[in-house]
């Protein structure tokens, strides 16, 4: 075989050698990249499920009235002459607020106990008569008809007496409305009166006194709710916490004094009325609040963050934590949410772990790395309060 060929026939077979070397380079690539890499956990944070008494609890907005109001006016004509109250003062019932000029008055007292007296000495000397004629007309020196006379006199005068009586009675009453004084205990607002005014009967407010300890709420529910609450009252006195208008904050504890006898046809809702004892004035009277009425206490309810809580297809669920840090899905019922927290029913138990932040990349059976757990936020005392007060 010539040089030449030998040649030809080196390249050939190095030209095969390579191309093998780069096919079997290029079959073996899939196999490296297509191989499965084991998925990396997934970070969530938990929250621990704990059990506590959870109040059941009916929301509504109210409004805030007072106990009794009472417009002050005067009785009878005069001239003020004493303004015996501040603005915004309490009072107690008897309380001098306003005084009137009581001398017109004065003088027609006196002037109708000067009657009085004159009559009762008519009446004196009348009956005086009348024993004399009675000691005449026995002997017969007078006819029966003069005594009888006498008789009808000392009658007349005996009713003079009454009417004189019921005049200085009068003239008492109209010097004791000269001075007028608070009829409830509560506080006085803006008078609306002055030294030096001359005021007529039952014509001007002096002064609104407003009673605001104890004070009322009145809040509206779903007529819905009526057999719920019927119930509860013939049970208890349901408590009814009342918040501020941001329902945070706490402002007073009472009790439901009644259920309306009708519904209010054009909103579907009844209104309820409750009572607070508002000894620290935390309730003032037009002032709008938020109504939460404990109608019945779950004991022993399991309790987990709100966020927990996730809505599906077939209802509400928790993603909970295994043992060995993977997830199950747990359908619940939420029964309370109050304060960011769900009270549940159902599917979960005391202790377990619930998913709290994480839930979009998560599934049932994926593994987690779980973040130190939280556990459910305690109750404002509020709330524990109102656990006590169903009980």
């Amino acid at each position: 075989m010539s040089v030449w060929r030998r040649f030809v026939l080196w390249s050939v077979f190095v030209a095969l050698g390579g191309a093998g070397v780069y096919a079997w380079s290029i079959w073996d690539r899939p196999a490296k990249v297509s191989a499965p890499a084991a998925p990396a956990a997934v970070p969530v944070s938990v929250a621990i499920a704990e059990t506590r008494d959870v109040p059941l609890i009916l929301r509504g907005l109210g409004s805030v009235v007072a106990y009794a109001t009472v417009d002050v006016k005067s009785r009878v004509v005069g001239s003020i002459v004493s303004v015996n109250f501040r603005e915004g003062q309490e009072v107690r019932a008897g309380d001098l607020l306003v005084q009137l000029d009581a001398r017109p008055y004065e003088a027609a007292l006196s002037q109708a106990n000067a009657t009085l007296a004159r009559d009762e000495a008519n009446l004196a000397n009348a009956r005086a008569d009348l024993a004399r004629y009675a000691k005449l007309v026995r002997g017969n020196f007078i006819s029966r008809q003069q005594y009888a006379n006498q008789q009808a006199t000392v009658a007349a005068d005996e009713a003079t007496i009454e009417a004189d009586r019921s005049a200085v009675d009068a003239a008492k009453l109209n010097v004791e409305y000269c001075s007028i004084v608070s009829p409830i205990d509560g506080v006085v607002g803006i008078r609306q009166i002055d030294v030096g005014n001359l005021i007529q009967p039952n014509a001007q407010t002096l002064v609104v006194v407003t009673k605001i300890k104890p004070i009322y709420v009145l809040f509206t529910l779903p007529e819905a709710n009526i057999a719920q609450l019927r119930q509860s009252m013939r049970e208890r006195r349901p408590q009814v916490l009342a918040y501020d208008s941001t329902d945070q904050k706490l402002l007073s504890k009472g009790v439901l004094e009644l259920i309306d006898n009708q519904v209010d046809p054009s909103t579907g809702t009844v209104k309820l009325k409750a009572q607070f004892a508002n000894a620290d004035l935390s309730l003032w009277p037009g002032q709008f609040v938020n109504a939460h009425l404990v109608v019945d206490v779950v004991r022993n309810a399991v309790v987990v963050p709100s966020v927990a809580v996730q809505s599906g297809p077939q209802g509400s669920f928790v993603y909970v934590v295994r043992a060995d840090d993977t997830v199950d899905m747990r359908p619940v019922t939420v029964i309370q949410t109050e304060h960011n927290q769900s009270a549940l029913s159902g599917g979960l138990m005391r202790g377990e772990r619930v998913v709290t932040a994480g839930h979009l990349n998560i599934a049932p059976g994926v593994k987690v790395t779980v973040s130190p757990p939280a556990r459910a936020t305690p109750p404002p005392s509020s709330a524990a309060a109102s656990a006590e007060g169903g009980r």
